[in-house]
């Protein structure tokens, strides 16, 4: 795997693109500008990695496009050394930005060919979160309470056993909606264990799905 001069410099227009659709956070752009996207995706799709689009990964999954990723890092507000659980590590690309911004990850996956796939590209890569192959509804309760949740699956609705595993005052990032389009919510847990929600706009997503897959 090779990352050139001119990856590098598509990535830069990548970031200054974000940077127009709104993103401000500079850790999150500057993550976006160190890590090599194409990595993650197919060789045929090289020349294209560095656009602002969701790329097809197998088993019915995708990378998300680098906008959303973003977006979801930004809202999350990540913090050096904090607990981080990721649903849905798909491509592993979301895994690297958040290592990045100095998270401790641990990412669950339900399809095994993707989970088989990454849990061998990013060490590779020198990223190491803690990979799970399992149901993402169900969360990772043996680490728990843990300071951020991200989803990066189109949920039906907040799952509860994720609720229970975020930390009081803790974040979660998650897109819901039935269908194609989601509504982005970040939801914050108060001291009393209750929820209070936000919305931020619409996206597409694939949807999250219970019980894992063989």
């Amino acid at each position: 795997m090779l990352d050139t001069f001119k990856h590098q410099g598509l990535r830069k227009k990548l970031v200054e693109l974000l940077k127009e659709k709104g993103i401000r956070d500079s850790r999150v752009l500057e993550a976006i500008g160190k890590i090599p996207r194409h990595f993650f995706l197919d060789s045929q799709f090289d020349s294209f990695a560095y656009q602002d689009m969701a790329f097809k990964i197998g088993a019915g999954q995708t990378i998300s496009q680098p906008y959303t990723v973003a977006f979801q890092s930004e809202l999350l507000q990540v913090e050096k050394g904090m607990k981080v659980l990721e649903i849905g590590t798909g491509s592993g690309y979301q895994s690297a930005v958040l290592l990045e911004l100095g998270a401790k990850v641990f990412t669950i996956e339900r399809q095994k060919s993707l989970y088989d796939r990454v849990k061998v590209l990013l060490p590779g890569m020198g990223y190491h979160p803690k990979f799970y192959y399992g149901d993402g509804y169900a969360g990772v309760p043996a680490f728990a309470p843990y300071d951020r949740i991200i989803v990066t699956c189109g949920a039906s609705d907040i799952p509860e056993k994720l609720v229970e595993q975020l930390k009081p005052g803790g974040r979660m990032v998650i897109p819901v909606g039935e269908g194609d389009i989601q509504i982005m919510l970040l939801v914050v847990k108060n001291a009393d264990g209750t929820i209070r929600r936000e919305e931020h706009g619409t996206f597409r997503f694939v949807p999250m799905l219970k019980d894992k897959n063989a």
